[in-house]
């Protein structure tokens, strides 16, 4: 019995599933941000980076997915040539999942700043105090190692001395933005912007009292005096300055680019 009428049919097989996970590896290998001009690239439904892409890239096109995670899996299947959203963001999720890479030249690029209410200066100075001193002690690099390692998962939140004879500070974050500021496996908050929110606390000799939030919410929240400080990847503006008064960067970030590995 002869097997050749197998070939055929092998091959049928192998075109179609090419077809289904778009076209078998036929997207160009993405190294530099200037050959994404013209190609697709997955954002996040609901955020600018679309807007923030074209102002590099004004010929690239765009797919839109529920989360980044999405985002990152249309890269990975091929259905796109890359994903744009925050850097951090990006870097944790490539570190958590093999395949991935971030191209080293950024859309955009941003400072990260915590925000207090404009009159508050004593709070932002305590806070660029601690920032200060924190990356001349070496601390600042740790805290970097353990929420956005090269590879794996942000480690777990330290332990911290208890502080609170001073009453109590009051954080507003939005809890999606691992690694700055998520939700743990026991359901706490956590993250770099946490850890860093609870050692301004420690400094006052305050409680730190984190308040989960939408993003879009923080800034109205913080000028209604429902929380006494916000951070999230919050990006420092001049708009954004006209209405809290930001510390000092703490991080630069901005807007990246994924591509498969």
């Amino acid at each position: 019995m002869t097997r050749l009428p197998v070939i055929p049919a092998v091959i049928g097989l192998a075109m179609t599933a090419c077809l289904l996970f778009a076209g078998c590896g036929a997207r160009e290998k993405i190294t530099r941000l200037g050959q994404l001009d013209g190609k697709e690239i997955a954002v996040p439904t609901g955020t600018i980076a679309d807007k923030l892409v074209l102002s590099r890239l004004p010929k690239a096109k765009f797919k839109y997915f529920n989360s980044v995670m999405d985002a990152a899996m249309a890269v990975s299947s091929g259905k796109v040539d890359a994903a744009a959203y925050d850097e951090p963001i990006l870097r944790n999720l490539a570190a958590k999942n093999g395949g991935f890479a971030i191209l080293p030249d950024m859309v955009t690029t941003d400072q990260y700043g915590f925000a207090v209410r404009l009159d508050q200066p004593e709070l932002k100075q305590a806070a660029d105090s601690v920032i200060a001193e924190l990356r001349k002690n070496g601390t600042y690099d740790e805290m970097l190692a353990r929420w956005l390692p090269k590879t794996g998962a942000p480690a777990p939140m330290p332990e911290l001395p208890a502080a609170g004879g001073k009453g109590v500070l009051t954080f507003g974050t939005a809890a999606v933005t691992e690694p700055f500021s998520f939700i743990d496996g026991s359901r706490n908050v956590v993250g770099f912007d946490i850890e860093m929110a609870r050692r301004i606390a420690q400094r006052l000799d305050m409680k730190l009292e984190v308040v989960n939030m939408d993003f879009g919410g923080m800034i109205p929240a913080l000028a209604a005096g429902k929380v006494d400080m916000i951070g999230a990847c919050i990006t420092i503006t001049d708009e954004r300055a006209k209405k809290v008064l930001f510390t000092k960067p703490y991080y630069t970030g901005g807007i990246a680019a994924l591509v498969k590995e």
